[in-house]
């Protein structure tokens, strides 16, 4: 069995595979990593490796922690990878996006594939069918727009995340969620359009923590999976134990 770490901007995920199929997953605050990998090992001793992602600076008493009760690989531009890097600046692509493009890899081999992870910050990554990564982009996430709006303003508010009446704004909050959610629905099929004009038999995943909100409001057929980096980072984990 294989632990799952992933520790984003604001959560830690952690998940438990059994070769190809996942067996336990669960959110918790990065504050309760070790207590939340503890429990998790109380349900599942026999987990033998574990695989570390993190784009944040994890504690190293947190490492040292995990290695006491597995094998730990902690993922890095050193990991090997099944696809061909093809990123100019290698040492410095986030390990979200090595797992992200090994998914794609995985799933549609021989096939071109765009992932988009709708969380803090949207990222486009990139597999062409010759499983070559050629990176993506990066842009401000949903929350992220509506607290920008409310930090380099004076008086706009911070709001949740809510649809859009309609169009054209009414109030200033009516107007800043028009604004913000139709400006990432925009920009989404906007991108997808332009990599289909580039490359045929296009395949769009769309995964993250926003990607049921994004996913009812895109013109675009996409395929949502929320698992899809984790299942990246288990790939990760066999292909480097071997």
């Amino acid at each position: 069995m294989n632990l799952i770490v992933d520790a984003g901007n604001s959560f830690v995920k952690l998940a438990v595979f059994e070769n190809e199929a996942i067996l336990y997953d669960t959110i918790i605050e990065t504050s309760g990593l070790i207590e939340g990998v503890k429990e998790v090992f109380g349900k599942y001793p026999k987990i033998g490796l574990a695989i570390v992602s993190s784009v944040v600076n994890l504690p190293k008493r947190d490492i040292d922690a995990l290695t006491v009760l597995c094998d730990v690989h902690v993922l890095g531009h050193h990991s090997k990878t099944p696809f061909k890097n093809r990123y100019a600046t290698p040492q410095t692509l986030g390990v979200d996006r090595i797992a992200l493009a090994t998914s794609a890899y995985y799933h549609y081999h021989n096939r071109n594939c765009l992932v988009i992870d709708a969380g803090t910050c949207i990222t486009y990554d990139f597999v062409n069918a010759q499983g070559e990564y050629l990176g993506g982009a990066i842009s401000p996430g949903l929350t992220m727009r509506y607290k920008a709006l409310n930090d380099h303003t004076s008086k706009l508010p911070f709001l949740e995340v809510k649809t859009p009446n309609d169009l054209i704004g009414t109030t200033t909050e009516s107007s800043i969620h028009s604004g913000i959610v139709n400006g990432i629905i925009g920009e989404i099929d906007g991108v997808i359009d332009q990599y289909k004009s580039r490359y045929k038999d296009l395949t769009v995943i769309l995964t993250g923590g926003d990607a049921l909100f994004l996913s009812k409001r895109l013109k675009n057929t996409i395929f949502a999976n929320s698992k899809f980096l984790l299942e990246g980072l288990n790939y990760l984990l066999d292909y480097n134990k071997r």
